[in-house]
């Protein structure tokens, strides 16, 4: 059974951020958060056309930028949740929901 990308995006971001955050050590964080990508963008590409994959790719990436500022007005937790919530909700919808191909 394959994990759902859903779950893949939303764990990567959020550990990706806790890892940093607790250890320090802000290149661990990235490696979590490179590794979530590169393993939900597999999946992606297995089960999406090539536009799909790179939409959701950019929704990723676009979701770790969004969460800094974010963070500024609403706070860190509340950011990281509301940009992972959105991107497993996103990758859902385009990839999960669906049989492989």
């Amino acid at each position: 059974m394959r994990v759902p990308t859903a779950v893949i995006t939303a764990g990567s971001l959020i550990g990706g951020w806790q890892i940093a955050r607790r250890t320090g050590i802000r290149p661990l964080g990235a490696v979590v958060l490179a590794t979530g990508g590169v393993l939900a963008g597999r999946e992606w590409s297995r089960r999406t056309s090539p536009a799909v994959t790179t939409a959701l790719a950019a929704t990723y990436l676009g979701a770790f930028g969004l969460s800094h500022p974010l963070a500024r007005k609403i706070g860190p937790w509340p950011a990281v949740l509301a940009v992972s919530a959105l991107t497993a909700a996103a990758s859902y919808a385009a990839a999960d929901r669906r049989a492989p191909r």
